[in-house]
């Protein structure tokens, strides 16, 4: 930070983690945040007459309940639910469910946090939560997952509506997970209120691609960032983390745009194959199977598996994390440097370390943060709730139309923002500073609530 900025902000980041002990991912998300939109404050003196920036970073609603289920041997388990309903001056709450191990209330603050801001880059009238429960659905039956949807949702029901509210899905929930927590909700609630979560299946509400949409939007928004550079996907060499949803569709449409993908991830180790990969088979692999990245090697004689090590040691001109967060540190950014990376796009929330960040920008590398790069979810989802709105539903063809206009849009906003504030080619300055600025306008218009 600048002087300036640190004079100004510092007090406020001291505050937010006095009042948040421990929540160290929450921490690092306000801290970002707060290193870009310090540009604005000497513009703005009205933002802090109302204490906006202090009120951002407060969570309108916290919500934290207890959920016990039964297994199939009859064994009762608890655990813990979450949502945060962050900021609801654009629209109502909107961002996914996360069920994982790793889920605490720092977890989800800082998701929430973000989501403030990746929903107001699309231009849509949605507003920023999160949430999601320490449950690990790995190795559990269907049966099993239901008794655990069906519980979280006798609780959490009472605080979501399509006009409060809007869950969907995330690492751990998908159409399965949502079809059991809809279905919940209905019983309950005698309404079909299809809006109230999105991310379904196209059989009771769901919309096309949003199963691809965050891959395809990261895809689309590096796509944006290389043209800028007077480049293309043509002939590179891309590197994905992960093997999950995010990370299979952002290398389906990677490759589309015409990039070789080299490498992909999973807890285990990576595969590499410079024939390119096979997504189908790691689609096959990992979400019909539900095995292990290394079975790869077993069915494709071109690729090599290596174990515990990080995939971001194998060279590319394209760097696509789409696993976790903090995966990327000062480290594996200056070895992605040295081995010739010029884009990187956040297809995870976070997953890239301060220190790797910065590592990107002295090097000139065209760095997408997550809350631009992975919009595509959240903006598929709120045209899903458009959708649902209107009893309608529209083509594959012309929602992967609207998805790639708001994706192009996005890094317009982030773009001419860097621009404006003295940082060109700062997509993090452009996009913090560009969500800020929606949010705090409209917190400003609506007064102290």
């Amino acid at each position: 930070m600048s002087e300036l900025v640190h004079e100004t902000l510092e007090p406020v980041y001291e505050q937010v983690v006095s009042r948040n002990p421990g929540e160290v991912e929450f921490h690092q998300a306000v801290r970002e945040v707060l290193d870009s939109v310090g540009r604005v404050v000497g513009k703005h003196p009205e933002y802090g007459r109302a204490k906006i920036i202090e009120r951002i970073c407060e969570p309108e609603r916290q919500i934290t309940f207890r959920v016990s289920w039964m297994d199939d041997r009859g064994d009762v388990h608890i655990n813990r639910g979450f949502r945060i309903e962050f900021n609801s001056a654009l629209g109502p709450y909107k961002g996914g469910l996360r069920f994982h191990p790793s889920v605490y209330q720092g977890i989800v603050k800082f998701l929430g946090f973000e989501q403030v801001f990746k929903n107001a880059l699309t231009g849509l009238p949605i507003g920023g939560g999160k949430g999601g429960s320490d449950f690990d659905p790995k190795g559990r039956s269907d049966r099993e997952i239901m008794a655990f949807c069906q519980s979280f949702m006798t609780e959490l029901y009472r605080h979501l509506g399509e006009y409060t509210d809007v869950p969907a899905g995330d690492t751990g929930v998908g159409s399965r997970e949502l079809g059991y927590l809809f279905g919940q909700y209905k019983r309950i609630t005698n309404r079909y209120e299809s809006g109230v979560l999105t991310g379904k299946a196209e059989a009771f509400g769901g919309s096309h691609i949003r199963t691809e949409a965050t891959g395809y939007g990261a895809a689309f928004f590096v796509k944006e960032m290389l043209a800028a550079r007077g480049q293309t996907f043509d002939g590179k060499r891309v590197v994905v983390s992960g093997s999950g949803n995010v990370a299979i569709y952002t290398m389906e449409k990677a490759r589309e745009l015409g990039g070789i993908v080299v490498a992909c991830s999973d807890s285990d180790g990576y595969v590499v194959d410079d024939a390119g990969i096979d997504v189908a088979l790691v689609q096959q692999i990992k979400e019909v199977e539900r095995g292990r990245l290394a079975e790869y090697v077993q069915r494709r004689p071109s690729g090599r598996y290596v174990p515990k090590r990080q995939v971001w040691e194998v060279p590319c001109e394209v760097a696509m994390p789409s696993a976790t967060q903090n995966e990327i540190t000062g480290k594996e950014a200056a070895l992605l440097v040295r081995n010739g990376c010029i884009a990187v796009g956040e297809g995870a929330n976070m997953p890239t370390t301060p220190e790797g960040a910065q590592v990107f920008r002295d090097a000139g590398v065209a760095f997408g943060p997550g809350k631009a790069a992975n919009a595509g979810g959240v903006a598929t989802s709120a045209l899903e709730m458009q959708q649902n709105a209107s009893r309608d539903s529209w083509s594959r063809e012309f929602t992967e139309r609207r998805l790639e206009q708001i994706m192009v849009g996005i890094h317009e906003r982030c773009y001419a923002t860097a621009e404006e504030y003295g940082v060109p080619g700062d997509y993090t300055t452009g996009a913090n500073i560009a969500g800020f600025k929606k949010v705090a306008d409209a917190m400003l218009a609506l007064g102290l609530v």
